[in-house]
């Protein structure tokens, strides 16, 4: 039963199924309403999804490069939990150039974490 529930919580994972470009990731965040009724929207929770799937993913990565024997990509306070807020998450891919945001949603969370926590 255990496995069965890991398998489904993999699948339904959006950041494993495809990884979204910054650009559409703010496309669609600026249709969603600044209200507490935003968080009932389909939209709003793969948004969310898609930022908890990039930190998913970087936890990974960190973790990997440690029992290797490597640097990991960045070094979070002591306990490894970062608690960022919408507002915080928002204005940062914000202040990505147009550019540059053909980015996935993981490497400019990545990018952000190595510059706020360096090793």
């Amino acid at each position: 039963m255990k496995r069965l529930l890991l398998i489904l919580a993999l699948v339904a994972t959006p950041a494993l199924a495809h990884a979204m470009p910054v650009s559409e990731f703010l496309a669609e965040a600026e249709d969603i309403p600044r209200n507490p009724s935003a968080l009932l929207r389909s939209d709003t929770r793969r948004l969310m999804g898609e930022i908890r799937g990039a930190f998913e993913t970087l936890g990974n990565e960190r973790r990997a490069a440690e029992a290797a024997g490597r640097t990991p990509a960045f070094c979070p306070p002591e306990g490894g939990r970062v608690s960022l807020s919408a507002d915080a998450v928002m204005n940062r891919l914000n202040s990505i150039p147009a550019s540059r945001r053909h980015i996935s949603v993981t490497q400019a969370m990545r990018e952000w974490m190595a510059e706020r926590y360096p090793c």
